[in-house]
């Protein structure tokens, strides 16, 4: 997880994810959407592979880089631990009934700390 992690910290390689996600490339190809030299991509592509989430193929004389998307997983599985969307769901639920409970009082003319309602 690591290595992944080093791998995507760069801005350059996370667009040559993003330019992988949709279609196998070749470093030549690759450069062209970057102002840095051939032999910067193919330092990032070392990178890439090396981390895992690059694989290359040779076709012809050509090789190719394709995205190796598996290797997010374990990064993802770590990551969500800090998502926690149930925790925001129960405090957003509890923020929708003070709301509602708010509403009913001021229709209602009750105070929020009459007795009534504290033995409700």
């Amino acid at each position: 997880m690591d290595k992944v992690a080093a791998a995507i910290a760069d801005p350059v390689r996370r667009r040559i994810l993003e330019l992988l996600r949709e279609r196998r490339l070749t470093a030549g190809r690759i450069a062209e959407h970057f102002e840095i030299s051939r032999p910067a991509v193919s330092r990032h592509l070392r990178v890439l592979r090396e981390s895992g989430l690059v694989r290359d193929t040779l076709v012809g004389r050509e090789r190719r880089y394709e995205l190796d998307a598996t290797r997010f997983d374990e990064l993802n599985r770590w990551l969500s631990q800090f998502a926690q969307p149930e925790r925001w769901e129960r405090r957003f639920d509890a923020l929708e009934t003070e709301v509602h409970r708010t509403r009913r009082e001021r229709r209602t003319g009750r105070s929020p700390n009459s007795r009534e309602e504290r033995t409700a």
